[in-house]
């Protein structure tokens, strides 16, 4: 009689090397997709930085039609400490864009011979944003590629 020869079981799983190449396909995908997505990030806090000087220049025009005189800071369009509104806290933007700290950018609020300023600066240039702003009574929004605050004499966004 002859030897009957069982099948050998194969171990089923998968081997180092396979292994090792899927995870260094997984961190290629990952060194491509990372980077884009952060740029992306960075281009969708810009358009609500935008956004938040246009309702900054809403509470301006409001501002004004109420008391007669344009805002000097953000708090004074924010709401007030205590009490009612009023001239020193309007109560026009929400708390924390009259606190100047908004979609890791810092917002400021300034008089102008004749107006006022609004000047946005991105907390960590390069990171949070790539670009500051500039914004006054005119309502033209201006911008400036580098870590320079931008100024009336910046580029208008069109």
């Amino acid at each position: 009689m002859g030897s009957i020869r069982r099948p050998r079981l194969r171990n089923t799983g998968f081997t180092l090397i396979e292994l090792l190449i899927v995870i260094s396909i997984i961190l290629v995908i990952l060194a491509i997709a990372v980077p884009k997505m952060n740029t992306q990030m960075q281009g969708a806090r810009e358009m609500a930085v935008i956004r938040e000087i246009g309702s900054i220049h809403q509470a301006e025009t409001q501002y004004y039609s109420q008391f007669g005189k344009y805002a000097t800071n953000l708090s004074q369009l924010g709401p007030p400490v205590s009490g009612a509104d009023g001239v020193e806290g309007a109560n026009i933007i929400p708390k924390i864009l009259a606190d100047g700290k908004k979609n890791g950018y810092t917002y400021t609020l300034a008089a102008t011979q004749g107006g006022y300023a609004v000047t946005a600066v991105p907390d960590s240039f390069g990171n949070s944003g790539r670009r500051t702003f500039y914004s006054d009574q005119t309502l033209v929004i201006r911008n400036n590629w580098s870590q320079e605050p931008a100024t009336p004499a910046s580029p208008e966004i069109k």
